[in-house]
């Protein structure tokens, strides 16, 4: 099979093409490298001993993104391709509407007009939003917080009603619960752009090599054990590893579904950092401050449904995320850069 991957330079995209390409896909991808690296593609060919195609574009491009369908056999469809910061989101709405719902709409009616019907759609579990006080199973309320979280809600019920429209058209949406890790060999990892405020871990990460002075942890007086807000972790290599296990089953059944990606376990910010300083060796500076605009509490995934339909589940724990992400920080202190 012949799979398109909209975003696959990016730290999601580039481990999924890897694991794609290890179980012989043909792979195509299209990014245009806003927050992501060339470089992590290079990394992808030779982890994989395979090569892959990729054309730098916006998928609102309709022009471009035809071309890439008129060129090539596509099966099916993996789209990453989005802005994806909660804190960023609130201070730049229109960009995140923009681009996320342009990019998904632009994909969408690409594939409807050159007759490719099988898309997994990477989506959020922040379209659930706060006050879940249980494990959040896919049919609890969503109450998205930020722009963010409404884009990917938003992004979703497009696909639903499309997938009404046109019954050819089948989607899978996997809803991740914070995916943190790094591949195996330390060739691939999580690079932000600009300082990495919503994505923990990255943080820390930066802190240790000496990058970043102190971590910063948002509000500790959230209604948690230690009053840090606790979050589902689940390694980027399980998450990979779901995209290529969501291909197999897009023919299960027509429409749009969704599934939850995550290990069912809650981690407190301290309680990260606790570990992430026991597996590396670092002492890393932190500092309290306010909680911010668009946070909540807890998000805790219920993963029994996908494992339910599919026999899948993940495998690595929180050791292993921070384990394999420090080996590829500490083998690349500047990230991709040089």
């Amino acid at each position: 099979m012949s799979i398109l991957v909209t975003g696959g330079a990016g730290f999601i995209g580039s481990h999924t093409c890897a694991e794609l390409l290890q179980r012989g896909y043909d792979v195509i991808v299209v990014d245009n490298y806003s927050n992501s690296s060339p470089a992590a593609l290079i990394a992808v060919r030779d982890l994989s001993g395979a090569d892959l195609i990729e054309h730098e574009l916006d998928l609102r491009d309709e022009q471009a993104l035809d071309r890439v369908f008129t060129s090539y056999r596509i099966d099916a469809v993996i789209h990453f391709a989005a802005k994806k910061y909660v804190r960023e989101s609130i201070h730049i709405p229109l960009d995140y509407y923009d681009i996320n719902l342009g990019c998904t709409i632009g994909l969408v009616s690409a594939m409807l007009r050159h007759g490719v019907t099988k898309l997994v759609f990477s989506s959020s579990c922040s379209i659930y939003g706060g006050g879940h006080n249980a494990p959040i199973s896919e049919d609890d309320e969503m109450r998205p917080t930020n722009p963010y979280a409404r884009s990917k809600l938003m992004c979703e019920q497009i696909l639903e009603d499309t997938c009404r429209r046109y019954s050819s058209l089948t989607v899978i949406a996997l809803r991740y619960f914070n995916p943190i890790g790094a591949h195996l060999s330390g060739a691939l990892g999580e690079d932000p752009r600009g300082a990495p405020s919503s994505n923990v871990l990255p943080y820390m990460m930066q802190v240790a090599v000496g990058r970043r002075e102190h971590l910063e942890v948002y509000g500790d007086d959230y209604d948690t054990p230690d009053g840090s807000g606790v979050r589902d972790y689940i390694h980027v290599l399980d998450v990979a590893e779901a995209h290529c296990a969501a291909l197999e089953h897009l023919g299960d059944e027509p429409g749009k579904r969704a599934f939850n990606l995550g290990t069912g376990v809650g981690v407190s910010v301290f309680q990260l950092l606790a570990t992430f300083q026991e597996i590396s060796g670092k002492k890393v500076p932190y500092r309290v401050t306010s909680r911010q605009p668009g946070d909540v509490g807890t998000l805790i995934a219920d993963p029994s449904l996908v494992e339910k339909e599919w026999g899948w589940r993940p495998s690595r724990d929180l050791n292993a995320m921070c384990r394999d992400a420090w080996r590829f920080q500490s083998l690349h202190p500047n990230g991709y850069a040089p």
